[in-house]
């Protein structure tokens, strides 16, 4: 255990950088529990990169934490490529301190001779994955925070591939940066001092063009003419999506768009939806407002970072309904599979990519259609490393989509993460389609259950903050391996437990239990956040059915974790 006065002192007299950081810092020293929550532990750094609070300490997000793991992420690039490879891509979002942030980061790799592009201004997630793989960079940073509320920011890790980092990579990376003491073994020059050398260069617009033409060319119509003055309401949360988005849409032929103006320019307060998650109804209650008000077909929105769409669509009786990850990635592989058959587009060996805590109809919509379906770990990095996998084959373009329940989806190989500006454009595209036909999505869905059966899937999230909160966490993953019993009156017939590795995947915290009727719960701690998340899947007769059962595994998921 680590002496948190100690290791305060220091900061204290060092950490003279930041003015909020001193006053902070100032603030807690007679505060004996905010100080323990600020130092107890280092920000963990993982194949998410870091995520945490803004503010002093060792295990929050500043610019000491973040010039810290740059410096360990800039040994192990020069530890591990040639002189002429080492270039790393930066991009950030809305967050506050975001752009302070990347700044810090990219004059810690200008220091230590690494060349850095960084895009002028704030973009999405996936453009920042292009850029890598654009521009032939050994690493990527993306600073965001993804869909948390606004007091988190974060730090993700990309590899030359254009993945998020696998296990092995941040294992080494994490080494080089627990060797690290901030405020001495840093290397740094000021971004303004990188600019001047050439060290630092920006992210030209031809590159972000490119981007938006690879979105536009996953485009799946044909010469079929569709109605394309859909009547659209968008919303980007006050993050990265309105620029990408937009014009992705207006140049395709979809100008009949109305943004939230309250959520359209960049505000990493997020005045109007704290929790900027378009998979929750509080995120998207002011789009629906705009929606009904002006009488729109279909409501968009996408998260800070733009890596995730959430919609709703109206249904007979006017009001709009909100569509779950799950059932949006269903129409869309749907739709994908018969429009590229009905184009003769469809590979020969044609692969579909989902975590295991994704609906499990998929793969049956996927058979249907001659489609391999390959199971990965929950965190779309492991969809992008299958698509690299099959790159390494040849076969690259056997790769027709990937989704995940939490709203991330992909159906190009350009970028090697979920990308929200493809998601938002073939959404739109498949909104048309079927409207010019006379088919509501709500109708497409209930034509999908009564062909393959109905199935619910639902995500409920426990948080557990500070150091005893981290404790309780894993007495309870431990108590989970020990005895489950049954869920909901059903009981487990089977344990999966991944963290020795399953089925070729890596090492992971995850339990999978298989319930009687084909159920399952999948029970895992999140990566990026102090909390466990439980996934509850449920096959029923009918929706009533599926709800009845689900509350009642849920209700006892709750009793086990109190």
């Amino acid at each position: 255990m680590r002496d948190v006065k100690e290791v305060y002192d220091v900061w204290a007299a060092k950490a003279v950088e930041d003015a909020d950081v001193v006053k902070e810092l100032d603030a807690m020293k007679n505060d004996p529990a905010a100080m323990e929550d600020a130092f107890y532990r280092d920000l963990a750094f993982g194949t998410g990169g870091l995520r945490g609070v803004i503010g002093a300490g060792t295990n929050r997000m500043n610019v000491y934490t973040v010039a810290k793991a740059s410096q360990g992420l800039a040994n192990y690039v020069v530890k591990n490529f040639p002189a002429d490879a080492r270039k790393i891509a930066v991009s950030y979002d809305s967050r506050i301190k975001s752009d302070l942030f990347s700044q810090v980061a990219s004059g810690v790799f200008a220091a230590n001779g690494i060349h850095v592009y960084i895009y002028p201004e704030l973009m999405p997630t996936p453009c920042l994955s292009y850029a890598v793989r654009a521009l032939q960079c050994a690493a990527g940073i993306m600073v965001t925070a993804s869909h948390n509320p606004s007091k988190y920011n974060g730090y993700k890790v990309y590899g030359s591939d254009g993945c998020q980092i696998t296990t092995e990579a941040a294992a080494k990376i994490l080494q080089e940066i627990e060797a690290i003491e901030p405020f001495n073994d840093v290397k740094k020059v000021s971004f303004e001092e990188g600019m001047a050398s050439g060290m630092i260069e920006y992210i030209g617009e031809d590159v972000y063009t490119a981007f938006v033409e690879e979105d536009k060319a996953q485009s799946l119509v044909g010469d079929t003419p569709i109605d394309k003055n859909v009547a659209i309401v968008y919303s980007p949360l006050n993050g990265t999506g309105l620029k990408p988005v937009l014009r992705t849409l207006k140049e395709s032929g979809y100008t009949n768009i109305t943004v939230v103006k309250e959520q359209e320019q960049p505000d990493g307060n997020f005045p109007t939806c704290p929790y900027p998650n378009p998979e929750i109804r509080e995120a998207m209650a002011l789009g629906m407002e705009y929606a009904k008000k002006y009488n729109a077909d279909l409501l968009m929105a996408t998260d800070p970072d733009c890596d995730r769409c959430g919609i709703a669509v109206r249904n007979d009786a006017g009001e709009y309904v909100l569509l779950s990850g799950n059932e949006t990635g269903l129409l869309l592989l749907d739709y994908i599979c018969s429009r590229r058959i009905a184009l003769g587009r469809m590979p020969e060996t044609p692969v579909f990519v989902k975590t295991i805590v994704t609906m499990d109809l998929a793969e049956k919509i996927a058979a249907h259609y001659g489609v391999r379906t390959v199971n990965v770990l929950t965190g779309f990095k492991f969809i992008g490393e299958q698509i690299g996998r099959l790159e390494e084959k040849g076969h690259e373009s056997d790769y027709i989509c990937g989704f995940e329940e939490s709203y991330g989806y992909l159906t190009g190989t350009y970028v090697r993460d979920k990308d929200a500006v493809d998601a938002a454009f073939m959404i739109a595209e498949m909104f048309a389609w079927y409207k010019t036909q006379g088919i509501s999505l709500l109708d497409k869905l209930q034509e999908l259950y009564k062909e393959y059966g109905y199935c619910l899937n639902t995500l409920h999230s426990y948080e557990f903050d500070g150091s005893a909160g981290f404790a309780k966490m894993q007495k309870i993953m431990q108590d989970f391996r020990k005895d489950p019993g049954a869920f909901g009156g059903k009981n487990v017939e089977t344990c999966l437990d991944y963290a020795e590795g399953l089925d070729g995947l890596p090492k992971s915290d995850v339990l999978k239990f298989l319930l009687a009727d084909n159920c399952s719960v999948v029970v895992r701690p999140s990566g990026t956040e102090p909390k466990l998340k439980t996934y509850i899947s449920i096959t029923a007769e009918n929706k009533e059915a599926a709800e009845e059962l689900e509350a009642r595994i849920d209700s006892d998921l709750k009793e086990f974790m109190a």
